[in-house]
């Protein structure tokens, strides 16, 4: 083997421990989903009590809100973690996960919330951008490719 092909190797071995796989990721959002399932559930109630839809218009109106509550704490919650100086959502740093900016610094808040948005495009592609993760050399999905970051492992993990 040449020197060059021995390098490329020995980058590409370093690369798959450095990046946060497909299903490592996973199991940061099944922990994450845990963590918020309770308080939305709760709110999503109180929310319910309040509105007390007895029509179809006012059942509606009631999905409108609790959809968009929910979107507003999902983005809130992972920007505002993202952008911590953890850098990761709780589910992130409990498996040694991070998300960095392509080189390697914190990312705003701003720059967290246009990752989360982008996750719409997985969404659109039937989960094809969320499948990318496993398929690309640096584990990213397509959210990660559009807001320009990794997902790292590290250490650091909690406790929280």
């Amino acid at each position: 083997m040449s020197e060059a092909q021995n390098h490329q190797a020995l980058t590409q071995e370093s690369d798959k421990k450095l990046y946060g796989g497909f299903w490592i990721r996973v199991g940061a959002a099944l922990i994450d989903m845990l963590v918020l399932l309770i308080p939305m559930l709760l709110l999503s109630y109180l929310l319910l009590v309040l509105i007390a839809p007895t029509t179809h218009e006012e059942e509606l109106f009631y999905q409108g809100i609790d959809s968009v509550l929910a979107f507003a704490i999902w983005l809130v919650y992972t920007a505002g973690f993202h952008s911590s100086t953890w850098q990761a959502t709780l589910g992130k740093r409990a498996l040694g996960l991070k998300v960095t900016s392509l080189e390697g610094n914190r990312i705003s808040f701003g720059h967290a919330a246009g990752r989360y948005v982008a996750e719409i495009l997985n969404v659109l592609t039937l989960g094809i951008g969320y499948i990318m993760v496993g398929l690309t050399s640096r584990k990213q999905g397509l959210h990660d490719m559009v807001a320009g970051t990794y997902v790292v492992r590290t250490d650091d993990r909690g406790p929280f």
